[in-house]
């Protein structure tokens, strides 16, 4: 039986393995017992703070397993956790713990010193607590969760009842809150589970923030159901994910493309550890290249990789691959079961066949309620219960989908629709590329263009010019990219995505620079 309240989700594994562990983090190992009483002693503090079902609870840590606990606490209370990005500047998150009327603001002690200056600024919040030295107001973490209950008698939960509010950027030009129900989450986790015929055998590597999807749909939430246990890093580092492997014998992990290439690129780290335990891997965010997906085979021979596709508001999942089943290059995999998913024209009604590029629309039990106080945007995004993502993609006629682009990411050059994503699977087609991302520039002329950013690979040396010459005897002439920019590595924003925003703003620096040397 499944638990009515997302907090309870690990109630089998509970019963079946109460002394396995659940968490593991650096010398810490949390069993499902454990992590029971520290859940339930975090409702119990809530409660004695005056906390009641549909309060706010806002949640800032770096990846810390009293981020899990605080998460299932306060849902099993009914209260709704507001995880912070905490790569978002200061304002971003003032205005999210403001907008989400959060009345309790907790920190962990890597966010202590940042949560203090900020917390001051929002007068809503009645209760700081922080794990660390608790000034003035503030409330000890450690210290709340002793004088509180182990035990913690369940409230009924209703399946569309809210049970997290994330925020996602947007057209609202502001973070916006996503209200996820209960329902709907345990849903889509189960469902996941058997997909991938996850066990408790699993033993999955966090390396990617706790508090984005990446991490609590890849991972958290289907370890806690399957009985599996999360080895929790701090933050990715590649030659700490290789040691990790190796130490706590990971089977199963997520990430995008850069970060398994940065991987793949610690040849001494890999040699001097035993990674065969890995057995799945989930990337996101981007498709694999065949040179990816070569290099990672040899070194995790027992592996198998796949491309993955979400977004907070749609399930999160109503696409995925299954490592047991038959998996498609470039594909991000079949609808899942109990999931609904077309492809629609730009009237967003006709829906396209085989292998036409449109927009995704899906329908299916974990789709957002909306989104926090904003009505018309909620109106615009979600209509006669289809979600409208905005994510184009195209589908074969074996059903499995493609990933072609945002429709705010099309590029329009001279009246042309340029999609970024099909760019940059023609440049890792180039054995002197490991890894590319395409943005626009602006043109007088054809309004924009691409530029492309080179990851190079280091078993073959290549030029700009040979890179273009490549492209365009393979792709459009009027989409090339007009400028290649070889980096080091792609940089990786908050949530392990890749930063568009600071390769946008590196092209137009390059550009600029580019136009005002002498010829």
């Amino acid at each position: 039986m499944l638990p009515e309240n997302l907090g309870h989700l690990f109630d089998a594994s509970l019963q079946l393995q109460p002394t396995a562990p659940a968490v593991l983090q650096d010398d810490v190992v949390l069993t499902f017992r454990d992590l029971e009483e520290r859940s339930n002693r975090m409702a119990n503090a809530l409660v004695s703070l005056g906390i009641r079902p549909g309060h706010r609870v806002a949640l800032m840590f770096n990846n810390d397993y009293r981020f899990i606990e605080s998460l299932l606490g306060a849902m099993r209370v009914g209260a709704v956790p507001v995880p912070l990005n905490i790569r978002m500047g200061d304002e971003a998150i003032l205005h999210v713990m403001a907008d989400s009327e959060a009345v309790v603001f907790i920190a962990n002690s890597a966010t202590a010193d940042r949560a203090r200056s900020l917390v001051t600024h929002v007068p809503g919040v009645r209760h700081f607590v922080v794990d660390g030295e608790a000034r003035g107001k503030a409330l000890n973490y450690d210290q709340i969760l002793q004088a509180a209950s182990p035990s913690f008698s369940r409230r009924q939960t209703a399946a569309d009842e809210v049970c997290m509010q994330p925020y996602t950027s947007g057209s609202t030009g502001k973070p916006k809150g996503v209200l996820l129900t209960h329902g709907g989450q345990i849903w889509n986790t189960d469902v996941l589970c058997k997909l991938e015929a996850f066990d408790h055998t699993e033993r999955a590597l966090v390396a990617v923030p706790l508090y984005h999807k990446n991490a609590m749909l890849g991972a958290v939430k289907p370890m806690l159901l399957c009985g599996g246990s999360l080895v929790i890093l701090p933050g990715f580092d590649p030659v700490e994910v290789i040691r990790s492997i190796a130490r706590y014998k990971v089977t199963y992990m997520t990430g995008v493309p850069a970060m398994f290439s940065m991987i793949l690129s610690r040849k001494e780290e890999l040699r001097q550890h035993d990674v065969k335990s890995l057995r799945y891997a989930v990337c996101g965010s981007a498709e694999v290249s065949e040179e990816l997906v070569a290099e990672f085979q040899a070194t995790f021979p027992e592996a198998i990789i796949a491309e993955s596709y979400g977004l907070t508001e749609g399930g999160p999942d109503p696409i995925s691959n299954c490592r047991y089943g038959l998996i498609k290059r470039g594909s991000c995999g079949r609808k899942i079961p109990g999931s609904e998913v077309k492809i629609v024209a730009e009237d967003g009604v006709t829906e396209l066949g085989p292998n036409e590029v449109g927009e995704l629309i899906t329908r299916n039990p974990g789709l957002a309620k909306g989104y926090w106080k904003l009505p018309e945007v909620t109106n615009k995004k979600f209509r006669n219960g289809w979600l409208y993502t905005g994510d184009l993609m195209r589908r074969d006629e074996d059903g499995f989908f493609y990933f072609v682009g945002r429709k705010d990411d099309m590029i329009n050059v001279s009246g042309e629709n340029v999609y970024p994503k099909e760019i940059v699977d023609i440049l890792l087609r180039h054995p002197g590329v490991r890894d590319a991302y395409v943005v626009p520039v602006s043109h007088p002329i054809k309004g924009a263009v691409p530029v492309a950013f080179i990851v190079p690979s280091p078993a073959v040396s290549t030029t700009a010019e040979e890179i273009k010459q490549f492209y365009l005897k393979q792709g459009a002439p009027y989409a090339y990219p007009r400028r290649i920019y070889f980096l080091d590595a792609i940089p990786l924003g908050g949530t392990g995505k890749v930063d568009r925003a600071q390769l946008t703003k590196l092209a137009v620096e390059f550009e600029e620079k580019a136009q005002h040397e002498p010829a």
